[in-house]
């Protein structure tokens, strides 16, 4: 629904006049390539989308948040002296997780009532619970700091990294920062190559020269917390200590050469942590390859190494599974795609191709109808264009 629709929702809920309801929003990502390598301290580059989670707020005077969304039945309410309590919600702890990383750093959490609305479909590995979290995190920062005439603009990266910690420490998920951070800062018309050790980071315009960034979701659900992330992460970091053996300055697998890794790989034993680890060292390098082809205006090569992504996520990292691999075999079966993966956690969500504008269509048509034909399900496809990060909506 637009902002006026919200507001008016807002007040049919709670009460009130529109004239005091502020709304805040913050969108979904979906990666370009780069998978997996973000809490391994490596090469990312996301692009926020048009679809995003938007809150309409107002201080409710109290020490209780109040907290619902336009598609969900859930009414919850969170006690601010309780905030440590909500972890096994299983709508609303991303929203308390916030709240209560705020409330860590010792900022006072001030009662209001929340309603969200969201177009990030979930479970979509368009980062739907980044957006809820960054969109919750710049709503409670607000209200906060204006409270202490503090009326600067907001810290954006702060907001990205504490909304991390929410979904690491409070939800227990081993989420790197890509998508707190792609949800917070994005840009509209550019990608953001990130480098996820230091944050350093870099606007590169998404000039597409007559093709379209198509996004197209399995409707294959999954929970980011119910799925083998953790126990990636857990065999890259074994991998990174036996590698370290060799490469001793090394603090991460993104520290480790291409050459490096090829040299000492030998030494992991476990075949399945060093596929692991191939897949991390090799995908920082196609980050690389391909932020300098996007900005040469190579698209072709841009979108081999998109495949060339995929095929590593499906044979080594071992995170894509039938659907995926559906979706993609048939993107890249059709005249005018260049280039396609999965994008997100895997084992489900989504998938992002590179497609010939005026082939759009007809690529939709028949990649949904061959997918349906063999999975069962029915994909949706997006098209979206690079979008703004975070911030208050006026109108």
């Amino acid at each position: 629904m637009n902002i006026s629709e919200l507001r008016e929702a807002f007040v049919a809920l709670y009460g009130g006049s529109v004239g005091d309801v502020r709304v805040f929003a913050a969108p979904g990502r979906v990666n370009l390539i780069g998978e997996h390598t973000d809490y391994n301290g490596g090469y990312v580059f996301p692009v926020a989308l048009q679809m995003r989670t938007a809150v309409a707020a107002r201080l409710n005077g109290g020490s209780v948040i109040r907290i619902a969304a336009t598609d969900l039945p859930d009414r919850v309410e969170l006690d601010t002296d309780k905030l440590d309590s909500y972890r096994s919600l299983k709508w609303g702890n991303y929203q308390a997780g916030v709240a209560y990383m705020m409330q860590r750093e010792g900022l006072e959490i001030p009662g209001c009532d929340l309603l969200y609305d969201d177009t990030v479909p979930h479970g979509s590995g368009l980062s739907s619970s980044a957006a809820i979290e960054v969109a919750t995190s710049l709503t409670l920062d607000t209200f906060i700091r204006e409270k202490n005439g503090d009326f600067a603009p907001p810290d954006l990266k702060r907001l990205a990294l504490l909304s991390q910690r929410a979904e690491n420490e409070y939800c227990g998920v081993s989420c790197g920062v890509m998508d707190q951070f792609a949800s917070a800062m994005g840009k509209e018309g550019n990608a953001i190559f990130l480098d996820c050790r230091d944050l350093s980071y870099q606007y590169v315009p998404l000039t597409l020269k007559g093709y379209r960034i198509v996004i197209a979701n399995t409707n294959k659900k999954h929970s980011l917390a119910a799925s083998k992330y953790n126990e990636r992460r857990a065999e890259c970091e074994a991998a990174l200590e036996i590698l370290k053996t060799s490469v001793p300055e090394a603090t991460c697998l993104r520290d480790i050469s291409v050459k490096q890794f090829e040299d000492a790989k030998g030494l992991i034993d476990n075949e399945q942590v060093r596929m692991r680890a191939e897949h991390v060292v090799y995908e920082c390098d196609r980050v690389l390859k391909a932020v300098k082809a996007l900005t040469a205006g190579d698209l072709p090569t841009f979108g081999k190494l998109m495949t060339a992504s995929h095929i590593s996520l499906r044979d080594l990292y071992e995170v894509t599974g039938f659907e995926l691999d559906t979706l993609v075999g048939e993107a890249l079966k059709m005249d005018g795609c260049i280039g396609s993966r999965m994008t997100g956690a895997g084992f489900g969500g989504c998938t992002v191709s590179i497609v010939e504008e005026a082939k759009a269509d007809a690529f939709i048509s028949s990649v949904g109808e061959s997918y349906r034909k063999r999975t069962g399900l029915s994909a949706d496809f997006y098209t979206s264009l690079a979008a703004d990060g975070a911030k208050e909506l006026t109108r």
